[in-house]
């Protein structure tokens, strides 16, 4: 159960990273290579001194078998901030977090099981085509801006960047029992900026940010990636990757109540439907896992 909310408070907090995305797009042009770059270069030497410290010695210790899915957290990871924050740029907050989040659960699920050898237990089966359900009606009823060609390539991002996620999840599951949470997450960062930066640099990094701009990175970079990817990996250490990435639907919800509240976005009734029925799957895995949880082992 610990585990479950450590993943629905990392969720949480990634929910707030698509808001300070569109917030840094309205006071700046940079594009999303060099809000991904900064990013991940804020966040690299921060994951690697905490996870040093808790790690203590062994933080570099890693077997040769495992830099391949290293590299795969790294890739990954530098390949989802393109997608989802050109997503964004295209389709706005709503119908990118919420297609990328939406397809997250189904990716995960097919490469846990063709990966790690994870089957669904009967509440994810029941539960996820509800959950999925409510996140359709969200994505249905979010407005939508650009030209048809716009939206398509932004759709396809979303799904892209869903895709990256679910590497990573699936990635650092199969790393979990042998090394510290924040470990795999810390070596991959500095990796994945290293892979982003010649892009960057190619579409033209973008040093100069006003004050309230270089906050809004800090935050993004700091608070939900430093801290949202510690406590994601930390519970997913007793987590089924499957079910952390239902769990981590709270993402969309949260994202939805945000735009609303922050950026002026509007929400229909059936968008509020899809949002009550997300809502309402989300609390059923939690109980069902809690009531499993506690319920004695047979003699």
């Amino acid at each position: 159960m610990r585990g479950m909310l450590l993943v629905a408070l990392a969720a949480a907090s990634w929910g707030t990273i698509g808001v300070a995305v569109a917030l840094l797009n309205r006071i700046t042009t940079a594009d999303a290579f060099s809000t991904g770059f900064w990013r991940m270069a804020i966040s690299a030497p921060a994951l690697v001194l905490l996870s040093r410290w808790l790690a203590g010695a062994n933080f570099w210790r890693v077997q040769a078998r495992d830099w391949l899915h290293i590299g795969s957290i790294a890739t990954a990871f530098a390949a989802y901030q393109v997608c989802y924050f050109a997503a964004i740029e295209r389709i706005g907050l709503s119908s990118a977090v919420m297609l990328n989040i939406c397809s997250a659960p189904i990716f995960v699920a097919l490469l846990a099981a063709l990966l790690l050898h994870e089957r669904p237990g009967w509440a994810e089966a029941a539960l996820l085509p509800l959950a999925l359900c409510g996140v359709w009606l969200l994505v249905r009823a979010s407005p939508a801006a650009g030209p048809p060609a716009a939206r398509i390539a932004g759709a396809l991002l979303a799904l892209a960047a869903g895709l990256c996620y679910s590497v990573v999840a699936v990635s650092a599951r199969a790393l979990a029992p042998r090394y510290h949470p924040l470990q795999p997450v810390a070596l991959a960062f500095p990796l994945g900026a290293l892979l982003l930066l010649p892009f960057a640099l190619q579409r033209g990094l973008q040093f100069a940010y006003p004050a309230n701009g270089w906050l809004l990175l800090l935050y993004i970079g700091l608070i939900p990636t430093v801290g949202g990817y510690g406590l994601y990996l930390w519970g997913l250490q007793t987590t089924p990757a499957a079910v952390a990435a239902i769990i981590a639907l709270i993402e969309p919800l949260l994202g939805a109540g945000l735009a609303l509240g922050l950026l002026g976005e509007t929400l229909s009734p059936a968008a509020a439907a899809g949002g009550a029925l997300l809502l309402a799957s989300i609390c059923a895995l939690l109980l069902l896992h809690a009531r499993a949880s506690t319920r004695p082992a047979p003699p």
